[in-house]
């Protein structure tokens, strides 16, 4: 029999329940994950509601992932959450800084005693600036000397050529 120009899904056709068998509660449509773990958690409710002591309720409350029930070696590995109050912390203490952290903070004065030692002028490095600064500043001075001796001249020649 031909299918026409639209091919049917391999997945199948829908199948519909009618509103007898939703009343009936018998269709053929799957549960959901939701409703699953609702009914799971219905029959684990049931049965531990049926239990005569609140030991083995607290028992499965408690109940260990994997091995661990299985085997109960103490890992040095394990990092343990400790949960700390707030009656119990102690605010004076300081905690100690890590190696990273220890070494950023005396990068850190180190960096501003040399500045300090800078600005005073007690380090090398400041007195050969100074030093610099000195010899421009000489160099300037007699330059400007220089100019002003020049222009005084010029003045000089051109007050003889008047005269």
């Amino acid at each position: 029999m031909g299918r026409g120009k639209f091919k049917s899904k391999p997945t199948g056709r829908r199948q519909f329940s009618t509103p007898e068998d939703m009343l009936a509660g018998t269709s053929n449509r799957p549960r959901t994950f939701r409703q699953k773990e609702a009914e799971h958690e219905k029959e684990e409710n049931e049965e531990t509601s049926g239990e005569e002591s609140g030991e083995e309720s607290e028992e499965e409350t408690a109940k260990n992932k994997g091995t661990q029930g299985i085997i109960e070696i103490e890992n040095p590995n394990l990092v343990k959450p400790k949960n700390l109050k707030a009656r119990d912390l102690d605010v004076g203490k300081t905690t100690e800084l890590s190696r990273r952290e220890r070494e950023e903070l005396e990068k850190q004065r180190a960096h501003e005693h040399y500045m300090r030692l800078q600005e005073q002028g007690k380090t090398e490095q400041s007195r050969k600036d100074l030093d610099r600064l000195a010899l421009i500043r000489q160099q300037r001075a007699e330059a400007a000397k220089k100019r002003e001796e020049e222009k005084a001249a010029k003045e000089q020649k051109k007050a003889e050529a008047r005269k």
